[in-house]
């Protein structure tokens, strides 16, 4: 039988969980640069109105820009908590999203990631600060003519850095669907931190080049990449690692590194894994493990896009995109920090679905909801959800 979480005791009040999901925000908008008004006419939708109507198109997997503004027209906790005052058009919405914001939304994401990786314990912190890097397609439409991908075909791609350790985005940078994915390594990653990335990344001059810069690379090649052999280590007895060798990769004269690189293969379920580093400070087995958990990046990918709907397009512009990929990451960074918070565990979708019913039911369990009554009849509107148990 269905049952609420937290069932409407009206005598128990309890603080509004929305306002403490969205409390690191509120923290870090004094040091932000304002978003203003282009013209004379004041904003019909100011930051935080636009911040928060994402959060939730995010948070209750809405599929629609359109699911979104039928929401904060009629609901009435979306009203009273995320609408402007005085509501919000269809073109108005469109022309904010897709024209203002984007700087505000890359300052909130940084600032969160921050204080996200403050907040959250490292779990691997033996083996360096890392950072997975790959690239995701986003479907896109015709008429996203910037979104080069193929005749026919439009696709957009967000490179994306995710720490490993605590399972966050790092950073994000958006391009058409052709985009060369490599290039972005350097740019995602800073002096000391390890890159960890699948073999479509393999390029022998980069690896020269992030060495030079300070930074660290674990990267799987082809199998059958040519290697100039300088020193060999033994392999231990036991292990799922063969092979761990000082190399030059590549051919002399046409794509050899100039700096030495370390190969670590090993052997899992049949399938053989060839890893270039230049992390010689951990053990062959580190380098094995450091690299499995690049796996946690297509998970993530996977967990954002069904539970967070964030590939649902609400923004044709490369602008419009970007800010809604940069408000998606914020909805799953204020989990993280909520869920470490409050519970000292990840982000779940068991932990999503009982913060969405608990909103919504805490919303339902006040007396008095200060909506705008010429939108909003609270009698025919005003219900608690419920989950099944």
């Amino acid at each position: 039988m269905p049952r609420t979480i937290n069932p409407g005791d009206k005598k128990t009040k309890t603080a509004s969980l929305f306002h403490n999901l969205y409390k690191p925000v509120t923290e870090i908008l004094p040091g932000m640069t304002p978003l203003e008004a282009r013209g004379d006419r004041p904003l019909q939708m100011d930051f935080e109105h636009q911040l928060k109507s994402l959060i939730l198109f995010h948070l209750e997997e809405h599929t629609s820009a359109q699911h979104l503004l039928h929401v904060l027209k009629e609901d009435a906790f979306a009203i009273s908590t995320i609408a402007p005052p005085e509501g919000i058009g269809k073109s108005s919405f469109g022309e904010a999203i897709n024209n203002r914001g984007l700087e505000q939304f890359s300052y909130v994401f940084e600032q969160l990631q921050l204080r996200a990786t403050k907040t959250i314990p490292a779990q691997f912190s033996r083996l360096g600060e890392l950072v997975a890097i790959d690239g995701s397609l986003i479907d896109s439409v015709l008429s996203m003519y910037w979104a080069d991908y193929r005749d026919g075909s439009k696709k957009a791609k967000a490179h994306v850095g995710f720490d490993l350790n605590r399972s966050i985005p790092r950073k994000i940078f958006l391009t058409d669907g052709k985009s060369d994915e490599r290039p972005f390594i350097s740019r995602i990653l800073q002096p000391g931190q390890t890159g960890v990335t699948d073999r479509g990344y393999q390029c022998h001059r980069d690896f020269d080049l992030l060495q030079t810069e300070g930074k660290h690379f674990i990267c799987r090649i082809k199998k059958k990449t040519h290697q100039s052999i300088i020193k060999q280590q033994e392999a231990p007895q036991d292990s799922i690692v063969f092979y761990d060798a000082r190399v030059l990769l590549g051919t002399a004269g046409e794509n050899q590194t100039k700096h030495e690189v370390r190969v670590v293969a090993y052997r899992v379920a049949g399938v053989e894994y060839f890893i270039a580093t230049d992390r010689f400070d951990l053990s062959a087995e580190d380098i094995a493990l450091a690299y499995k958990l690049r796996w946690e990046i297509e998970k993530f990918f996977a967990w954002w896009k069904r539970h967070l709907k964030v590939y649902h397009l609400i923004a044709r512009s490369a602008y419009g995109l970007m800010v809604q990929l940069l408000a998606g990451l914020i909805t799953y960074l204020l989990l993280s920090i909520y869920c470490q918070e409050q519970y000292n565990e990840k982000v779940s979708i068991k932990r999503v679905r009982e913060i969405r019913i608990k909103i919504r039911n805490e919303f339902a369990q006040q007396e008095d909801i200060p909506v705008n009554k010429k939108k909003f009849s609270k009698s025919k509107h005003w219900v608690s959800f419920h989950a099944k148990i």
